[in-house]
Parts: C-alpha cells; structure tokens; sequence
C-alpha cells in the first residue's frame, strides 16, 4: 500500500481524535453536555451532523451497490428518503426541539415519551430503550460490517496481526477510533467530527463520478450510456421491470426518518428553534448532492467496469475499487477517508444514543436513581464501549450486507418510533397507552415480517418492505388505543 495512503488515513484518524479531545474539555461536564452537546449545536454542525450520521456507510457502499447491480430503479430509494428528510425537518424538527425542552428538559428520546405520558412513563422509558439498544446494536452492526469490506477490498495482506482476517482488522480499528473520540468527547465530539465527515463525503461524491466519467476510460455521458444499453437497457430506466410493490418499497424508506433516534436527537440539539430552517435547507442542500453522487457512481461505475474489462466481484465495494484504480495515493487515502467518514459518523452517533439510553432509562432509572452527573458519564463512556463490543460481534459474520442490515434497522426504528413521534408532537389525544401499543406493534410487526421472509417474497409476489405493515400497524394501534383508553392526567403539561 502506498505510502500517501497512509498519510492520508493517518491525518484522518488523527483529526478525529483530536476534536474528541477537544470537546472533553469543551462539554462532557454534565449529563447534558455528554449526550446533548449542551443544547448549543449551531445549523450548520446540527444540518450536516444529522445528514452524515444517517447515510453511513450505505451511502458510498449500500446504495452504489444497488445501482450498479439493478440501475436506475435502485433510485428510488434515495427518492424516498430525499422526501421523508424533508418531512422530517419540516414537521419533527421544531416540534421535537420546542417539547422537549417544554416536557422537563428531556435528553433522551426515552426520557421525552416519559414525560410526555406520565402516567406510563416507567414503561415507556423501559420498552423504548429496549428498542433502542437491540435495533442500534444491528444498525452499528452494519458500520462495522462496511469497515471490514473497505479494509478487506483496499489493504489485503497488509495488515497481518495475530492472524486476524483484513476484515476481521478492519472492523476493530474503525471501531476503535470511533471508540476513542466518542467516549472522550461525547455528543459534541460525534456532532463535530460528523460536520467534518460530512463535509469529506460529499466531497467524495462529486469527484468520484467527475473522474469516472470524465477521466481516462471513462468516455462521457453518451459513452457509457451507450455502454450500458448494450449490456442491459433496463439500466437506465426509472421503471423496467420494476412493480409498484418493489417501487412503494423502495420510496417509503422515507418513513423511516420520523422514528431514527440518532438523526432526530440532533433536532433537540440545535441551539434555537429559529436556526431549525436554516440547518434544514443546509441539510437538504447537502442530501441532495450526496445522493446524487452515489447514484452517479454506482450506475457509472457500472459502464465504466463494462468498458476496462473489471469483474467487481462484490458491488457494494465499487467505490473502493475505483478509488484505489483512478487516483494518486494521496487522494486515494482521502477517498477511503471519506468512506471511514460515512461508516464512523454513524457508529459513533449509534453508540451514543444507546449508551444514552443504557445510562439515564436503565442505569438512574432502576439502579442510582441519586447518580451524579459525574458518575453518570463514567457510566455512559463504559456503555458506549459495551454496546459496540456487542456490534462487533454481530458483525463477524463476512457474508454480510451492509444495505440488508441497513434495511432491517431502519425499518425497527422507523415502525416503532416513527408513528408514535408524529402522533406524539401533532395529535393531542395520544396517551400512553397507545404510545407503548404503537412501539410494541411496530417493532414486533418489522421482527415478524423480517422472520417470515416476507420482505423477500410476500403471496408468491415480490417482498414488501417490513416498514411498510410495520408504521401502518403501529399508527393504528396508536390511534386506536389512545381513542378507547382514558389516561387520567395524561394531557396536563408537566411543568405547569
């Protein structure tokens, strides 16, 4: 491996750990510093912290893997989340950022739901948690898994230590750098480092496309349009072979945003609910041309691996092969840096929104309810190293898929979640009843789906996505319960 690759990855790892030093002496002295950044996110770190912690590494190894294998049609996914981050910023941001603040300060997802539904507030804070820490376990899986693949594909038989597998290499030094900066600096240091990672993958995914097309071999748009008709016409098109369960499949990923955890905490982060509309036309800015990339790279990188004669033996690591082919090392580095980016800006946020949920609706819930401040950060660093042990050894396996452990996750937390914080922030009527009905349905809904194999092959059809039965379910048994259940004092304010 070359050495400006190095120096390249070398510089990166470095920066990372450099902020989470940094933000340990700027906020991790209280609870709220520690999980929350204090509240003081301005737009512009709030918008791309929330962007580069929701695509991960599905975003430069997921969804070019899909376009390269299945074309245009694969788009249609990165459609529906363009649409439901809209929705999301548009009708969760202020709502969440004003309420949970209004509803005692919360700091945690959990933590709002209790004191929204008071009267079931121990039950909420448990099932809620429980979710969170068993989907993000998988969710911070799927990190790790594209670690693996970006070390196994970019430096194979390099790194030899103790026998280990380059995959096996590459998941323990992505998680423990993520480790390191987190557990220093907590919430600041992950929203800090995902402004920088956000910035470093956007970058990425306006060169890679430029040079694949534009570059030696690449042949330009008529080029490798041609190319790809001759292989396949379907490539190209929005709607060739594809039904409209596999397109509502693919558009209601968007759902899924209403109910991410680790993507709407930074909403209750932002500074003031007047910087909300500016960091969402930056975010949506930023989405927008991330996503571009990606479906540019992986529909060109296509024709160009037709045109050079390359067998890609694994999609998902297209970007990795071209950024190792068509660049100087020291680009090179910076491109495999801006994969690490996308992989550790989710990891991080994943970990610590569990260890946030394991510290303060487990650990002072049930056990130190009197935990200072102190103590509770010791014990929210120790739970960010748990829950990404538990991570690590999910994804041991090698035969897995970062977009089909994407996929499930998202689907978890966008039924169990999703429906319950629109109804929770829109429709007054909701109680706590049907709060703990709507998560437990959504998420055993998605579990029993995914379990069936339905969302690879329903009524003899195509597969439906487990998002799908999943929200509607869980809007329903919100709805219906919260409509035939009185909860006494459930829709007097807290604070009042």
């Amino acid at each position: 491996m070359a050495t400006g690759v190095w120096i390249s990855l070398v510089g990166y790892f470095a920066l990372m750990i450099a902020i989470g030093v940094y933000a340990m002496r700027k906020a991790t002295s209280t609870s709220e510093d520690y999980m929350l950044g204090g509240r003081a996110l301005s737009p512009q770190v709030a918008a791309l912290s929330a962007g580069a912690s929701d695509m991960s590494g599905w975003l430069l190894l997921g969804l070019p893997g899909a376009m390269f294998v299945s074309g245009l049609g694969s788009a249609w996914i990165g459609i529906g989340l363009l649409v439901g981050a809209f929705f999301n910023w548009t009708l969760v941001a202020p709502r969440l950022r004003e309420q949970t603040v209004h509803y005692g300060n919360a700091i945690t997802i959990p933590e709002f739901l209790a004191n929204r539904f008071p009267t079931r507030a121990m039950s909420l804070r448990t099932v809620s948690a429980i979710v969170i820490v068993i989907f993000f376990a998988v969710y911070t899986a799927s990190g790790l898994v594209a670690g693996g693949k970006l070390f196994e594909s970019a430096f194979s038989g390099i790194i030899n230590v103790g026998g280990l597998s380059d995959y096996a290499m590459g998941i323990i030094i992505t998680l423990g750098v993520v480790l390191i900066y987190t557990v220093v600096g907590g919430f600041l240091a992950v929203s800090m480092t995902d402004f920088v990672q956000g910035c470093i993958m956007m970058l990425a995914l306006v060169i890679m496309p430029a040079v694949v097309l534009f570059g030696e071999g690449g042949g330009g748009f008529a080029q490798a349009s041609q190319t790809l008709n001759q292989v396949d016409p379907t490539l190209l098109s929005w709607t060739a072979g594809l039904t409209f369960v596999g397109w509502l499949s693919a558009v209601t990923w968007g759902l899924g945003y209403f109910g991410q955890p680790h993507i709407i905490v930074r909403f209750m982060a932002i500074r003031t609910l007047k910087d909300v509309p500016i960091a969402r036309n930056i975010g949506m800015s930023w989405m927008l041309i991330s996503l571009i990339g990606a479906i540019s790279l992986g529909i060109f990188g296509r024709a160009f691996a037709i045109r050079n004669g390359m067998d890609v033996q694994d999609p998902e690591t297209i970007f990795i092969i071209l950024a190792e082919l068509l660049f100087h090392p020291l680009i090179t580095g910076f491109l495999y840096a801006a994969l690490l980016a996308a992989i550790m800006s989710t990891i991080s946020s994943q970990l610590l929104v569990s260890s946030s949920s394991l510290t303060e609706d487990f650990y002072r819930l049930f056990l130190r309810k009197e935990a200072t401040d102190k103590e509770t950060v010791a014990i929210g660093r120790i739970c960010v190293v748990l829950v990404g042990l538990v991570a690590a050894v999910i994804a041991s396996d090698e035969s897995s898929q970062v977009l089909g452990l994407v996929s499930n996750a998202w689907a978890g937390f966008g039924a169990a979640f999703g429906p319950l914080i629109i109804l929770s922030l829109m429709w007054p009527r909701t109680n706590g009843a049907g709060a703990i009905a709507g998560m437990v349905v959504g998420a055993a809904t998605v579990m029993i789906w995914i379990a069936l194999g339905w969302n690879g092959e329903f009524i003899g059809g195509p597969g439906v996505y487990e998002i799908i039965p999943g929200f509607i379910a869980s809007m329903i048994a919100i709805v219906v319960v919260s409509s035939v259940t009185d909860d006494a004092g459930e829709y007097q304010h807290i604070n009042r």
